[in-house]
């Protein structure tokens, strides 16, 4: 192959690659809703070594009193440096970028696009904490009796290699039920389970192939309830790295 015509191939591909990172960090943003305070950015990370291309986008959004971190690299982690300073690190994302990445060095929040992304749904790559935010306010706008929820993050290790996962676990009337949106809408019941249990032990009654590692991720489920009443949503280091597996 001529030098000309790899260099224009290689342009063509790197480009249909920052598109589709683009439009999956939008679909992230679409996905969590209008309910949920989130920004798509376009971040410039000068670091060769790093995991991250040379131009990232990502996800920043709201929940559970901390800020969030999506991209489709590795999954939704912590963004917040300390609870309690929402508005302080909303207004200035630098010190949060430069903690998950040192090459992070710039970065401009996008036009937030709305929900023409909804059209084009597919399967949000390591999307799993997202996909269970949005299952959570979805039984939220519906109405459904919950008395407590959070989302239960596990990891699993695989030929050597960590891998982690996000599920919905909610309190209904009926007991506590577990949600995985990559396996479908169906609530799967935890039979003398609640969000009192340890992790791992419920982590375990969801996943039995050898769950390591397990953290809740509380839900203040009564002002998140409330807040979707009165808007009529309806939605289209707590938990390291939190991908599909």
């Amino acid at each position: 192959m001529q030098p000309l015509i790899r260099l224009l191939l290689l342009l063509l591909f790197s480009g249909s690659l920052a598109r589709a990172s683009v439009d999956t960090a939008r679909q992230a943003r679409t996905e969590l809703g209008a309910g949920i305070w989130a920004r798509v950015l376009r971040i410039e990370n000068t670091n060769p070594r790093s995991r991250y291309p040379a131009t990232v986008y990502a996800t920043v959004f709201e929940f559970a009193g901390l800020l969030w971190f999506y991209t489709d690299t590795d999954g939704t982690q912590s963004f917040s440096l300390r609870r309690g300073h929402l508005d302080e690190e909303k207004a200035d994302f630098r010190p949060l970028l430069r903690d998950i990445e040192p090459g992070f060095t710039g970065f401009e929040v996008l036009p937030d696009f709305g929900p023409q992304f909804a059209a084009a749904r597919r399967q949000l790559p390591n999307g799993c904490f997202i996909d269970s935010v949005a299952a959570l306010q979805a039984r939220l706008a519906r109405g459904e009796r919950m008395t407590g929820a959070a989302l239960l993050s596990y990891y699993i290790k695989v030929a050597g290699q960590i891998h982690g996962h996000t599920v919905l676990a909610y309190e209904s009337p009926a007991g506590l039920v577990v949600i995985d949106p990559a396996q479908g809408p169906t609530p799967m019941p935890v039979s003398q389970g609640s969000l009192a249990s340890e992790p791992l032990r419920i982590a375990h009654a969801v996943d039995p192939r050898g769950v390591v590692r397990a953290s809740w991720v509380p839900v203040p489920l009564g002002a998140s309830a409330e807040r979707y009443a009165l808007a009529g949503v309806t939605p289209a280091k707590a938990a390291d790295a939190a991908g599909t597996m």
